[in-house]
């Protein structure tokens, strides 16, 4: 059972470290107030889990703990649904609700989609 939570403890740590990786590579914002980084972030994160799910569902049977260090460990450690919400937090409190608004609509619909688009894709090939 250790190695189990060793191995989610890992992925955790490479996909933080990938977040921060990407997240410096990417601009900051889009239409002016809108956080890019988180918000392209979790919407590859969600394209990945679905991409893999699909794959998991249809063609790859991994053990539970590699599948443990992918989803628990890498995903969870690269989307984050608290810088998400520190980044609406600042645009509510900068008084720019509209962008706010936008940013958690994105967040939301493009996050879904993509979960849905990876699962699809990977059906579409099975």
């Amino acid at each position: 059972m250790l190695i189990h939570y060793l191995n989610i403890g890992l992925g955790g740590a490479l996909g933080a470290v990938t977040r921060v990786l990407l997240a410096n590579a990417l601009p900051s914002t889009i239409f002016r107030y809108i956080p890019l980084q988180i918000l392209a972030i979790n919407v590859l994160g969600c394209l990945t889990m679905g991409l893999l799910t699909g794959l998991m569902t249809f063609y790859w049977q991994p053990s539970i703990n590699f599948r443990s260090f992918l989803t628990t460990g890498f995903l969870g450690g690269f989307t984050t649904f608290s810088a998400f919400a520190l980044d609406f937090g600042l645009l509510i409190e900068r008084g720019l609700t509209f962008y706010a608004l936008l940013y958690v609509i994105l967040s939301i619909v493009l996050s879904l989609s993509c979960f849905f688009l990876g699962l699809k894709a990977i059906a579409i090939c099975s």
